[in-house]
């Protein structure tokens, strides 16, 4: 039997695995840097002290904690077949956490001068999932 498959449809979209315990904790109110330092591959919780920085005016240390989700995210985007490009669904939860990691680098770098990174992330952010742009950018 042949497969006809559409080779102009582009790289299927690529779904991380859920990390249900880690999720279930940030979710509950236990504190990011918590989580992060029990589950430090989980994204979520980079993107969550990321966030809790920026807010705080602090730059560098939100540059830091997204860099640190965004490279763990990388690293199981690689794992679950992603080859540098293609969809990234913001609507698969387990997702999330590397494309806020994303969206909080760009803005933490724009913040700190790194107009060139922060433009990088931001068409990444963009290639990646349009529908992760409206609901970061509208948070």
């Amino acid at each position: 039997m042949e497969s006809h498959e559409n080779l102009l449809a582009g790289p299927p979209p690529t779904l991380l695995p859920d990390n249900p315990e880690a999720r279930q904790a940030l979710e509950s109110g236990v504190k990011a840097s918590d989580v992060a330092a029990r589950f430090p591959a989980y994204s979520g919780a980079w993107g969550a002290l990321a966030d809790e920085y920026f807010a705080a005016g602090h730059a560098v240390t939100s540059y830091a904690f997204a860099r640190t989700g965004y490279h763990r995210g990388l690293d199981q985007l690689r794992r679950a077949g992603w080859k540098g490009h293609g969809p990234i669904p913001w609507d698969h939860a387990p997702n999330q956490g590397f494309l806020r990691c994303l969206h909080a680098l760009a803005r933490s770098a724009q913040a700190i001068g790194e107009k060139d990174e922060a433009e990088r992330c931001s068409q990444f952010l963009r290639d990646s999932s349009p529908e992760a742009v409206k609901a970061l950018n509208s948070a």
